[in-house]
């Protein structure tokens, strides 16, 4: 399906999940019945047995989605729904929001920026494991969205060490195998395509600082905004911080001291080049469906198609702390020297770089957060967080933005299904309706994405990197791990 000016609303076979049980076999629940049977005659000692879940298979009547066409929004259920207060208007609360308008949860989307251009989120992310779930939320096709097809390693002189993908294994046009590809699209793009279907831009409350929040009577959440130099309020049952790795909602729901930012030892240099700035310049590196990386064991170059015409690169090394915070503090033009005094390499690297204008350049310190646990998010009742404000990690795995995709369509199919009418959810409280199940699965999800970019951060920029194989870097180590 192609994107349209159209309205969704969940599949009422699948209640929206875009899967059905197959249910289980006789055998099945005949082994299962007599484990019980056994354990209830041992007088409940030892475990009990585990209830089996029937296998799940892809909805036939939503294609798997959970979502139907309609010929206008839900309406919004404020009489059985928690309202969402959702503080962030990144790529997370966006989705978030995006994926309660089709159940009909009643929300309301914060943003501190004055407006959808204020700060740049330009820069370009790879769509994994959420290039399924954003048809979950609507999205059937990304326009702006380049497909790889092929990924190369180099060492500086340019000599390939690896190479995978699907113009290695299989030669032919890469649409035949878009389901089995990555998708590379801007954020500011994925975040636009993802407004559309809220409507536009005036679905977001923008200006909208967090102060903070606290219960009232009658069981709401009471927040607090700076806006435009005054104090607003406003009330929710259910508050979600989706407001990134220095997420207000983390610091006032479990302060700073307990899981701090962590600095993984290196420093990013991102910058945006059009391939009509390259003149003269031809390469097969450069046909918008190659993606390659150039290391030496220090530095690491990473370039990626961004729109069919322009690329997107980002050159990580370690750096002391201090040090990286000082010349990302100096701005694009020292982020330009420093990155082309690093990589008189092969070509077209140092073409490219050149070519890049200083206002599509910037620069950061690379950190993440220890792992949550549960119990530490569970001690407010009605607060949860997801995205990078749960789970921040380095970029060198490319999960963020598909985490906090799939983070916000696991929480609104969760209180889709733990607070509907008959569920009696504001007796029991959302947490133990919705959050306590959404936050285990989404922190033991998320726990191996953040280790794994923690690690990526350390042999990216060492030997391991020049390992020479047609694998992803990396996949070594894991090999002599097992």
């Amino acid at each position: 399906m192609e994107n349209e000016e159209v309205s969704w609303t969940i599949c009422q076979e699948c209640k929206g999940r875009g899967k059905k049980s197959r249910g289980l076999s006789n055998k099945v629940k005949l082994h299962y019945q007599m484990a019980l049977d056994q354990f209830e005659k041992t007088k409940d000692k030892g475990t009990p047995p585990i209830r089996p879940k029937g296998h799940q298979h892809s909805c036939l009547n939503c294609s798997g989605s959970g979502l139907l066409r309609s010929a206008s929004p839900p309406v919004a259920d404020k009489e059985n729904y928690p309202h969402v207060a959702i503080i962030g208007g990144g790529i997370g609360g966006v989705a978030l929001a995006v994926a309660c308008l089709h159940r009909g949860i009643p929300f309301t989307l914060y943003e501190r920026d004055t407006n959808f251009e204020a700060r740049s989120q330009g820069y370009g992310l790879t769509l994994q494991q959420a290039s399924k779930a954003i048809e979950g939320l609507g999205i059937f096709s990304l326009e702006e969205g380049v497909i790889s097809t092929r990924h190369l390693v180099h060492t500086t002189a340019g000599k390939v060490i690896g190479e995978w993908g699907i113009r290695k294994w299989i030669p032919s046009d890469a649409k035949t195998f878009q389901k089995r590809t990555n998708i590379h699209i801007s954020r500011q793009s994925l975040r636009l395509a993802l407004l559309k279907q809220l409507g536009g831009q005036d679905a977001v409350h923008w200006g909208h600082q967090l102060v903070d929040f606290k219960e009232s009577e009658g069981d709401a959440i009471n927040l607090r905004f700076q806006v435009n130099g005054e104090m607003k309020s406003y009330k929710a049952d259910l508050v979600v911080g989706a407001d990134g790795i220095r997420s207000s909602v983390r610091r006032l729901l479990i302060g700073e001291d307990i899981s701090p930012l962590r600095y993984l030892g290196c420093i990013v240099i991102l910058g945006i080049c059009p391939l009509s700035a390259l003149e003269g310049i031809t390469s097969p590196l450069l046909d918008s469906a190659t993606v390659f990386q150039t290391a030496n064991g220090n530095e690491r170059m990473y370039m990626m198609p961004y729109t069919s015409d322009s690329v997107m690169w980002q050159l990580s090394f370690p750096m002391p702390e201090e040090e990286a915070k000082a010349l990302s503090a100096q701005g694009p033009q020292a982020l330009k020297e420093e990155a082309c005094l690093r990589t008189q390499w092969h070509n077209p690297i140092p073409q490219i770089l050149a070519a890049t204008l200083e206002a599509q350049i910037s620069g950061y310190p690379v950190y993440d957060r220890e792992l949550l646990k549960s119990e530490l998010l569970a001690k407010e009742g009605k607060v949860t967080l997801i995205g990078d404000a749960a789970h921040p990690m380095s970029p060198f795995k490319g999960q963020g933005a598909n985490q906090a995709l799939l983070d916000a369509l696991t929480l609104a199919r969760g209180i889709s299904r733990g607070c509907r009418a008959a569920s009696q959810w504001r007796k029991a409280g959302v947490r133990e309706s919705v959050l306590n199940e959404f936050e285990s699965e989404m922190l033991e999800r998320s726990a191996s994405k953040v280790k794994d970019s923690a690690e990526a951060a350390q042999f990216l920029h060492s030997e391991i990197v020049l390992h020479e194989g047609d694998e992803p870097r990396g996949r070594c180590l894991k090999k002599k791990d097992t």
